[in-house]
């Protein structure tokens, strides 16, 4: 009888079997990482998004008549359990309120502020795509699913148009494109001196002294450099950002769930992770944050904040709002909601440097503060490399470009696109199947080029 030792011995290869066998092995790890680089070359080009998702005419909400009918049919009606399920998400994202509570950001009594047009066909502008490929202004809101386009011309509308049945009057969920609402709010304080950017937050809020912001600036905060452990992954369930997501009231609520039940009770969970100040990470919670230290410096909610200091002066159209979670806290990174041309009028009194309706309603410096950015070395450990010298400043994208341009960009294809040099502002709502914008960045920056280009020839 073998001992055990010379049986096991039998089953473990030679010399030769064993080289057969790494070398299969790292062929193998060769052909996965293959494909991982050629997945990657896909994931970063123009056309990916198009490619995995169904064609944008086949998700229309019109043509598939979501929620017609009284009651829709079962498969037509969207609940709140498919809010961020494509296709139902083109209808859903503007009909938020009809989901969820809010909070009413008031358009105020003094008159709408008029936006003349001077409207002139940009449909077929062309562009190069990063594939060389022609496309005109047209084809590229098609593919990028856009729902609304608004470019503004030194105050005038040159463009102005809605796809998939949504209407003028339609609020349109801005997603993180709320960060730059609320980090504007926080930019003219500053300027007013009644917050200090270089103080810890805790000082304002002391709830968060055990937090990742106890020994946090403001300045951080704002800036996203202050280091807590928190991931931004909507894919994944068990991430941070999508414990945040519950306690704001936009995920519904798992059975048994035992997480925070409020945007404030999460953000006491977080614990700091990183230096402070070291580099930038692109976190929603750190607006949050930033929330709930102007509450607490004013007194006052968001949504009444919002329509005091901006909203009442910009000559809107139409009252906005933001969703709440289930104490009446609006989410101050997520869930502003309002009207594509109302958005115009935000974005034209910064073109201005703070001048609406022939008014003063915020100092020019808070403009120049925002506009001049922040560490562009910082930026890079983001890994966010489509946005190659850019920084994050005040809850603001800011490029470095030539032209200056700045931009609050949000999940799914929102933009408010800000080109002083070309006197251009453009708003883009979208309802891209894929969350992110990285995704559609360099078509959408060339798009954006491309019109300024065309509005500077034709001056």
């Amino acid at each position: 009888m073998l001992s055990r030792t010379a049986e096991l011995n039998n089953h473990i290869p030679g010399h030769k079997e064993r080289n057969a066998i790494v070398r299969r092995y790292i062929c193998r790890m060769m052909e996965v990482v293959f494909v991982a680089i050629i997945i990657g070359i896909l994931l970063s080009s123009d056309v990916f998004a198009q490619w995995k998702t169904q064609p944008p005419e086949k998700s229309d909400p019109v043509i598939l008549r979501i929620m017609e009918g009284f009651p829709p049919p079962p498969d037509k009606t969207v609940t709140r359990e498919k809010l961020f399920r494509f296709p139902a998400q083109r209808w859903a994202f503007r009909h938020m309120r009809e989901f969820q509570a809010t909070a009413n950001v008031r358009r105020g009594n003094d008159g709408v502020e008029p936006l003349p047009y001077a409207l002139k066909d940009l449909d077929s502008i062309t562009f190069d795509t990063d594939t060389k490929q022609k496309i005109n202004i047209f084809d590229w809101q098609k593919i990028t699913y856009t729902d609304a386009l608004l470019v503004l011309h030194d105050g005038k509308i040159v463009y102005e148009k809605y796809q998939i049945g949504m209407k003028p009057q339609e609020p349109h969920m801005l997603f993180s494109m709320t960060k730059s609402f609320t980090g504007l709010l926080a930019t003219i304080l500053i300027d007013e001196g009644r917050l200090d950017p270089n103080a810890f937050v805790s000082k304002y809020v002391p709830e968060l002294k055990d937090t990742a912001w106890g020994d946090a600036t403001v300045q951080q905060t704002l800036d996203m450099t202050a280091g807590v452990k928190y991931r931004e992954d909507y894919a994944d369930y068990n991430s941070e950002v999508a414990q945040h997501m519950i306690a704001a009231g936009m995920i519904v609520m798992p059975p048994n769930y035992s997480g925070p039940k409020t945007i404030y009770e999460f953000l006491r969970t977080l614990k700091k992770e990183g230096e402070h100040g070291a580099n930038f990470h692109y976190k929603t919670c750190h607006a949050d944050v930033i929330g709930w230290v102007l509450n607490r410096v004013t007194g006052k909610s968001l949504a009444e904040l919002l329509s005091e200091r901006i909203w009442n002066k910009i000559g809107a159209e139409e009252d906005a709002y933001y969703t709440v979670d289930a104490i009446s806290t609006p989410a101050a990174g997520t869930t502003f909601n309002a009207t594509l041309r109302d958005i115009g009028r935000f974005g034209e009194a910064i073109r201005r440097g703070g001048v609406a309706k022939g008014k003063r309603i915020f100092s020019r410096a808070v403009v120049e503060e925002i506009g001049k950015g922040a560490d562009r070395e910082k930026f890079k450990a983001s890994g966010m490399t489509q946005r190659y010298g850019y920084s994050y400043h005040n809850q603001w994208w800011i490029a470095h470009d030539k032209d200056g341009t700045f931009e609050a960009k949000g999940v799914h294809g929102q933009h408010i696109h800000i080109n002083p040099a070309a006197k251009m502002v453009i708003v883009k709502l979208s309802s891209h199947p894929i969350s992110s914008t990285i995704y559609t960045h360099n078509i959408d920056r060339k798009a954006f080029a491309a019109l300024a280009r065309s509005l500077r020839d034709n001056e």
